[in-house]
């Protein structure tokens, strides 16, 4: 079989599916970053035209990959059809991929980078979900104060926090956004996302510094403003 061929848009979604199964496992030990690239193997044997190598890949990244395209589209129907085209990507041009990274950051870069382009199209419409939000803003004081208890109030804190969060989202351009998704909600390090975006380590500290800055603005507006 010639590698260069993409595989049936069918067999794609068939295998999405069967990734999409290995959710079951601990959500972090899916994002952890290989320190080895323990799929050199499972590429060779992609590049030499066994197409039942590069399923394996699909299955095991797909976990990893929904959760990182989902969480920058907000909507699983255009996930998945960006995961079929992000793979069937990846399987035309994995001829041309030379271990000068590891698999993990390659594969994700064109998740990423396909993901960007197609918000750029689509425009802007994003929906963050409080469950996925950590580090910063959720050892704010005030944002465990209206999450700690359950009442109508609170209730009604809670939903405005979460509209007043998806429109600092939908304010960020989409690399910052990109950044966001993947620092806080992925758990990527610095390092790893600098390579995926191919920028410096600086700058993915510099656009998530402006990141959390604008969502605690805004973090601040509704402690100030609260639901009466």
């Amino acid at each position: 079989m010639n590698p260069s061929v993409a595989l049936p848009a069918r067999r794609i979604s068939d295998l999405l599916s069967s990734g999409l199964d290995a959710r079951a496992k601990s959500k972090r030990d899916a994002m952890d970053q290989p320190r080895t690239d323990p799929d050199q193997e499972l590429v060779k044997r992609t590049q030499s035209g066994d197409a039942a190598a590069f399923d394996e890949l699909v299955i095991k990244y797909t976990p990893r990959l929904y959760g990182l395209v989902y969480n920058m589209t907000s909507n699983h129907e255009d996930t998945n059809d960006l995961l079929q085209d992000i793979f069937a990507k990846a399987y035309k041009a994995i001829r041309g991929f030379r271990g000068k990274s590891s698999f993990y950051t390659w594969i994700h870069s064109i998740a990423v980078n396909m993901t960007l382009n197609f918000l750029k199209k689509r425009g802007r419409r994003f929906q963050l979900s409080l469950d996925d939000v950590d580090a910063s803003i959720q050892n704010d004081k005030e944002f465990l104060e209206v999450t700690a208890t359950s009442s109508p109030v609170r209730e009604a804190d809670l939903s405005e926090l979460q509209r007043r969060l998806n429109e600092a989202m939908m304010k960020l351009s989409d690399e910052h956004r990109a950044v966001v998704t993947m620092f806080h909600i992925q758990g990527m390090p610095h390092a790893e996302i600098s390579k995926i975006l191919r920028v410096s380590e600086g700058t993915v500290r510099s656009r998530l510094f402006y990141a959390n800055r604008q969502l605690q603005n805004y973090l601040d507006e509704f402690r100030k403003n609260p639901v009466s």
